[in-house]
């Protein structure tokens, strides 16, 4: 057994050890100073037993400097030397003080017990036989060839006996208290972990959660409340959102009947919804608010109502393109006559431009009721943007440039649909740019949140932007501005975010420019 199977605490054990061998010293040297003959009244070589305790206090004190606690705990040798040395200059100073007689052999139990506290089994006990075996040979000595009392043999035996069951005594005690100390370290280290656990799952839940005390300071916040809430990770710089938080917080303690404002509408363009508890400690009450995602949980309110309509969507388109063929057919033949003039041909015109449009709508329709399942897999965003770039603009005149701050930047997603998504905002960007400043162009901004991890893309143009009572229904179907637009584009794409676990939002850039955000929600980051 070394010195590091034992307690934690080991080393205040071994400083006080280190400290009483010294005290013990001085003791003894005191009381022989100072003439106390009723403690130390039958010493027999008063010169031996005063080298002896000043030589053993040398030694403490040199030892205590050369070896301190943790040095020593390191050492199973040096810890036995200094045993073994304890325990011969007690001897010595039994010997010279008249043996069993004169009481100081009982202050070997001392050194017995610490042995036996560091050292189990067969080597504690060595102690405690080293010791018995020089006193009670120190008194068969006396008592045979000296004539000294025949009783000090019993007191011997006496002696050696409470040194043996001293030392398992201790041994016992030590075992229970390692195995206590094991347990409790145990038990400790399973806490520690699942407090990391509990913390993990709270900073990765998709649910943001803020706990608050009574003063209105923010205890807890995890990774979503972080993204939810638009806030930076520094506590210093965050906004007045944590104000209107504390506020809420305050009047919802005011009067815990009434239920606060559920939606909040943010700066970023995340709409949340906000439900409050209170985490009841004793004397100690704080406030929890939940923030979950008000768009999401619209969202799946939506889908349901989108479900039962998608076959009866489905069937009507189907029901309706039969009869627009036959239409725009029979424009196509009607133009075709030599007997239709300018007039009419331009009427004819315009029939087959609205029977493509509400063909375009039908597709879209189907589209959207037909979606496949989601191909989902990693790949390289940068690289892959870079070739999607390439294709896009070897098929249209917009020119995208694309901004990034990494090289390396994997996500998680529909390669397919992910392509859609960006043809139809880059499309749309473009367009509106060109409107307003003449130029088909259009950026593409790519980065990483620095709440979560997680990757996002962002499509900038410098049009004249949508107008603020247009934002709440921008992502609707059947929404359009354009009069040569179905109002399925945005709706689509954001379908298609959605099914792949990513968020499309509208926001406007720090320059005031229009912004079509896609955040994604895989943690993948490459070490």
């Amino acid at each position: 057994m070394s010195t590091h199977d034992l307690p934690s605490h080991s080393t205040r054990l071994l400083a006080v050890y280190l400290y009483l061998r010294v005290i013990i010293g001085l003791l003894l040297l005191a009381l022989q100073l100072t003439g106390n003959k009723t403690v130390l009244q039958n010493i027999d070589d008063i010169n031996m037993f005063v080298w002896a305790t000043v030589s053993y206090i040398a030694v403490c004190v040199l030892t205590t400097a050369i070896w301190p606690p943790r040095s020593l705990s390191t050492s199973l040798h040096r810890l036995v030397g200094s045993l073994l040395f304890d325990i011969s200059i007690m001897l010595v100073l039994f010997l010279a003080s008249g043996g069993v007689a004169s009481g100081l052999g009982y202050l070997l139990i001392v050194y017995v017990a610490i042995a036996a506290i560091f050292f189990p089994g067969h080597l504690g006990l060595s102690f405690a036989a080293f010791a018995s075996v020089v006193i009670l040979g120190d008194t068969v000595y006396s008592v045979i060839l000296q004539g000294k009392n025949e009783k000090d043999l019993f007191a011997s035996g006496i002696l050696g006996g409470v040194l043996f069951a001293t030392s398992l005594a201790f041994q016992f005690l030590t075992e229970k208290i390692r195995i206590s100390d094991s347990l409790a370290a145990a038990q400790s280290a399973y806490a520690e972990h699942l407090q990391k656990l509990a913390q993990a799952i709270i900073t990765r839940m998709r649910t943001g959660i803020i706990v608050m005390d009574q003063d209105g300071k923010i205890e807890l916040i995890n990774d979503s409340a972080l993204q939810l809430m638009d806030l930076p990770a520094n506590h210093s710089d965050r906004p007045k959102q944590l104000q209107e938080i504390s506020i809420l917080a305050n009047e919802w303690l005011s009067n815990p009947t009434t239920k606060p404002s559920k939606i909040q509408t943010l700066g970023s363009g995340n709409q949340v919804r906000i439900s409050t508890a209170i985490l009841d400690l004793g004397d100690n009450k704080r406030t929890v608010f939940y923030i979950e995602d008000n768009r999401a949980l619209t969202q799946q309110a939506q889908q349901l109502k989108l479900a039962s309509l998608g076959r009866l969507t489905a069937s009507i388109a189907h029901e309706i393109r039969n009869p627009l063929g036959a239409i725009s057919h029979a424009s196509q033949l009607l133009g075709e006559s030599t007997h239709i003039d300018t007039a009419d041909q331009r009427l004819i015109k315009i029939i087959l431009q609205h029977t493509q449009r509400v063909n375009q709508i039908i597709e879209n329709t189907l589209a959207i009721s037909r979606r496949k399942e989601v191909q989902s897999a990693p790949f390289e965003l940068i690289e892959w943007l870079t070739q999607f770039i390439e294709t896009y603009q070897q098929g249209n005149h917009a020119k995208v440039t694309l901004l990034t701050d990494t090289t390396e930047l994997p996500i998680r997603a529909d390669k397919s649909h992910l392509a859609q998504v960006l043809t139809n905002l880059c499309d749309n960007g473009a367009r509106y740019n060109h409107k307003t400043t003449g130029d088909l162009e259009v950026v593409i901004k790519v980065g990483v949140n620095r709440n979560n991890d997680t990757a996002y893309i962002e499509v900038i143009d410098q049009g004249e932007g949508i107008s603020d009572a247009y934002l709440g229904e921008i992502f609707n179907p059947f929404f359009t501005t354009d009069s040569q637009g179905t109002g399925l584009g945005l709706y689509i794409s954001k379908e298609l975010c959605e099914i792949n676990q990513a968020t499309l939002i509208h926001k406007k850039t720090d320059e005031g420019h229009t912004c079509f955000r896609i955040d994604f929600s895989h943690h993948l980051r490459m070490h």
